[in-house]
């Protein structure tokens, strides 16, 4: 049986009334088989249950397609109801996915579906509610609490939602992860007990089983596993992402994946290299693999705003799109403008790793390993996709191999061994050479720097990545600094392996001929000033020191705190006593006379006598 006749059975079923006119919806919006191949395990799964009002609770791998699983049951419940609907969500695409599907349905209109997210104006958003109402809400966890706190604007959101029918809470462990559990907390105390609830996840953590008894009734908990994969299996990557690393020498003549049939699979691959080399690599991967889509994952925003920028100059007739956390409404525009491309690179941070589709990505590059073990999995899950084949390469230093067994444990995720990349050119010269130039490039390198090496230090897997480890002298020839930055981590260390440029970084200018006529201002207005005074600063420690030191420093005061107390044992012994005494008086067990006796007594032990 066809995957698609096995959908027809399931919808058919299931969507009663409107059974036509929703798998007709589907079908149009489902059109490739890219997107059907995978949909029948999981929608089958939980559209029976959502159906007949049941609450669910669904762990699916990642790209498994679990949107649909909640979209389409909201759907038909909608059409079943005259009254309005509120449904609550993370994710922008999901309200892409919505109003494709609204489109077969000219009884509701789309501006009746209302987006809250952060970057947008709330007034505004107040000002649609209040004049066109809404059937469908899709929101994030911040933007929703501040629309229930709007009733001074004349937004009364708590009163609308008392007819709420379906809540939805997608990728409901990364928003517990983002510390939005007590904004999930003060919605759900808005909204009517009597509700269909789903919260969809692609892993079940102990804050998420605390969420699922706050906000689901006897939820049915589900966990779909792909198709060829064992029911025991504990593995979260997607069956046809295959894991692969190698120990090869970049120096070592390599092979390309081609001429070993890699372009008849995909596979994940995982190369040990020394600092100074991971650039040049990334560089000549990017380059063998320039018709593809590619997805590029660096540890923080500076990172990406360097790296980027020195990527964009250095490969050419490629579109080169970058997107971080610190972007705001642009954001929204590069992702469209990069979902829309055949072949592309996106250079990001962990801001795109999870909750994200974009279709047809060939490779998931993880040019800095995720600060998070489960985060690995969910930047390999940007690939392989809805039963489509992807593949991946995370970049390992030489003190980080042992990593790879991490992995394999900690996230049911093994890895195997694979050839290297080829033809790598050093390219950090070229890199030198453009910070020389502008000085925009030269300061982004440095703040690139000092971000990753804090970021290191903040790692979760502390015992894999430890900063006294790092190779700084390797690292800095890798960044392709012209000098080292002034930053607690390298006070003391001698470098003699890292060749400064000889030049007074001072003279290199800003190729934005506005920048460099205020900086030049700046230094002239500083000049006149003369030397500013000496001030007694205290010296910044490394920030893994600062956080060891706060800990001693709270020890320390709770137990001088302890110390310090009036309170000894006999008095505390007492203070309990007479509290059993009270309690006493209360529930009639004992009469006031033998109370204010007791009270009043010396011996406070007496009061076991009045029993």
């Amino acid at each position: 049986m066809s995957v698609k006749h096995e959908m027809t059975l399931v919808m058919g079923s299931l969507l009663r009334g409107e059974k036509d006119d929703v798998t007709r919806t589907m079908y149009d919006v489902t059109a490739t088989a890219r997107h059907t191949i995978c949909f029948a395990s999981t929608q089958a799964a939980c559209i029976p249950l959502f159906m007949n009002n049941k609450d669910v609770a669904a762990e699916a791998v990642t790209g498994s397609g679990k949107t649909l699983a909640f979209v389409i049951p909201a759907l038909e419940i909608l059409l079943k109801r005259e009254e309005k609907l509120k449904k609550m969500q993370l994710a922008l695409q999901i309200s892409e996915v919505m109003e494709r599907f609204l489109q077969g349905f000219p009884q509701f209109t789309l501006e009746r579906q209302v987006l809250l997210i952060g970057g947008s104006n709330p007034i505004e958003d107040v000002e649609k509610i209040k004049s066109q109402g809404a059937n469908i809400i899709i929101a994030t966890p911040g933007r929703l609490q501040d629309m229930f706190r709007r009733k001074a604007d004349g937004l009364d959101l708590a009163t609308a939602v008392k007819s709420l029918d379906v809540l939805v809470l997608d990728e409901a462990d990364r928003l517990l992860d983002m510390g939005f559990e007590v904004s999930l907390n003060n919605i759900l105390g808005f909204l009517p007990k009597q509700r269909r609830t789903g919260l969809f996840s692609a892993t079940q953590t102990q804050e998420l089983e605390k969420l699922v008894r706050a906000g689901l009734r006897n939820p049915v908990r589900i966990t779909v596993k792909e198709k060829g994969v064992a029911a025991s299996s504990v593995q979260k990557t997607p069956s046809k992402l295959s894991n692969y690393y190698t120990l090869h020498d970049f120096t070592e003549p390599l092979i390309t994946g081609r001429q070993q049939g890699f372009s008849k699979f995909r596979s994940l691959l995982t190369g040990i290299c020394r600092a100074d080399e991971k650039f040049n690599t990334l560089v000549a991967f990017l380059k063998q693999h320039k018709h593809e889509k590619q997805l590029v994952f660096f540890s923080t925003c500076a990172c990406v705003e360097y790296f980027g920028k020195a990527l964009e100059r250095l490969i050419q007739n490629v579109s080169i799109h970058c997107i971080h956390g610190k972007m705001k409404q642009k954001r929204n525009k590069i992702f469209a403008e990069f979902r829309a491309l055949k072949s592309g690179i996106l250079v990001c941070t962990d801001v795109m790793a999870r909750g994200i589709d974009i279709p047809e990505v060939h490779w998931v590059l993880q040019y800095d390993p995720p600060s998070s073990a489960s985060s690995f999995v969910h930047r390999c899950g940007r690939t392989a996709r809805i039963g489509n084949q992807g593949s991946a390469l995370v970049f390992l230093l030489p003190m980080e191999e042992s990593y790879i067994n991490f992995l394999s444990i900690n996230q049911k995720c093994p890895l195997q061994p694979s050839p290297p990349v080829n033809d790598v050119l050093d390219v950090l010269p070229n890199l030198k050479a453009m910070a020389l130039a502008d000085r925009a490039i030269f300061e982004k390198g440095m703040r690139a720097f000092v971000s990753y090496v804090q970021a290191y230090a903040k790692h979760e897997c502390s015992l894999i990545f430890r900063i006294k480890d790092l190779d700084f002298a390797a690292l800095a020839r890798g960044f392709a600094l012209l000098r080292l930055p002034k930053m607690p981590e390298l006070r003391g260390k001698s470098l003699p392996e890292f060749q400064q440029e000889t030049l007074d970084t001072d003279s290199i200018r800003f190729k934005d001929k506005n920048r460099e006529k205020q900086r030049q201002k700046q230094l002239a207005e500083q000049k006149e000033k003369g030397p500013l005074p000496r001030k007694n600063f205290i010296k910044n420690k490394a920030w893994s020191k600062q956080k060891m030191k706060k800990d001693r420093k709270k020890k320390k005061a709770s137990k001088r705190k302890l110390e310090d107390s009036d309170v000894d044992d006999e008095d505390l012994n007492e203070l309990l006593n007479d509290t059993r005494l009270l309690k006493k008086l209360k529930k009639g067990k004992i009469s006031k006379e033998v109370f204010d006796q007791h009270m009043s007594s010396a011996d406070p032990h007496k009061c076991s006598d009045a029993d």
